[in-house]
């Protein structure tokens, strides 16, 4: 919401006109008058702006994040579909995005991007082409450090630089926050709640920034005990072999009855708590 406010600041400041120099009291008055009708007309239209992002922000609905006074991210929903969601963290290197898009258009699927600032600055284009592409965007701060070891304002700052590259570049307006490395803690979790985001981590971990090979990326995904329905899947772009497995994954998760959707399908916007493992349920 602060940033919200700090742009109706920043567009009065344009528009209300300097008094300039040698100027008396009375014109630089009458020009105010003058210019009133257009600055109340800004107002209200910005005020209207924020009222409705207000409706779409967590605070804003009725939610329980705290399990015992801690604060949890959502890591999976519980639903009776036959749904998982799929999600790509992006922080180093573009290598294979244009391999990994290929393939998630071949399979009509929408994932779940999850980008830290540098990676925006880095990469406008490919910014582009996975909003054009239908996926979600999604932030994982600005430089992707632990931010539990951050202040509360080092972690508003992290969120909010992230996303005003994000809106700037494209329009978007992000809602979806990763903790960096699933590093949390209350004031982690708060501070992205007060930026108008839902936390989201995984429960279902390919691991394929180990290395390890595609066998391994599937093996971990495919033959987990955690997936089930409602889960969140967890890769990456830039890692050895994610592109490699990716088309196998998809068809293996379809082979076992489960529609991929993105995260903003997948999860409770309103009228949720979670449970002690981060699990969503509907109240």
């Amino acid at each position: 919401m602060n940033r919200h406010v700090e742009g109706i600041k920043k567009g009065i400041g344009k528009i209300i006109p300097k008094r300039e120099e040698g100027q008396s009291k009375e014109d630089y008055r009458n020009l105010l008058v003058a210019k009133g009708a257009g600055i109340l007309a800004f107002v209200l239209a910005a005020l209207a702006l924020v009222r409705g992002a207000a409706a779409v922000l967590p605070g804003s609905v009725t939610v329980t994040s705290s399990v015992n006074g801690k604060l949890l991210p959502i890591s999976s929903v519980e639903t009776d579909k036959k749904e998982v969601a799929l999600s790509f963290e992006a922080v180093y290197g573009n290598g294979d995005i244009s391999s990994i898009l290929k393939t998630l258009k071949k399979h009509n699927i929408q994932a779940t991007f999850f980008l830290s600032g540098g990676w925006v600055e880095n990469y406008p284009d490919d910014v582009k082409t996975i909003l054009s592409a239908g996926h979600d965007l999604g932030s994982i701060g600005e430089s992707h450090k632990h931010m539990p070891q951050l202040t509360a304002e080092e972690c508003l700052e992290e969120i909010e630089q992230a996303h005003t590259k994000v809106q700037e570049l494209t329009g978007y307006e992000m809602f979806l926050f990763r903790p960096p490395y699933g590093d949390y803690d209350n004031r982690v979790i708060s501070s992205a709640a007060k930026c108008g985001y839902y936390s989201v981590c995984w429960d279902v971990d390919s691991l394929d920034w180990k290395d390890y090979g595609v066998d391994a990326i599937l093996n971990n995904v495919l033959k987990s005990g955690d997936l089930k329905n409602g889960s969140i899947i967890r890769c990456h772009n830039g890692a050895k072999y994610t592109a490699q497995a990716l088309e196998r994954l998809i068809t293996g998760l379809e082979e076992q009855g489960y529609e991929i959707v993105p995260v903003s399908r997948l999860i409770y916007r309103e009228r949720y708590h979670l449970n002690g493992e981060g699990r969503q349920v509907k109240d």
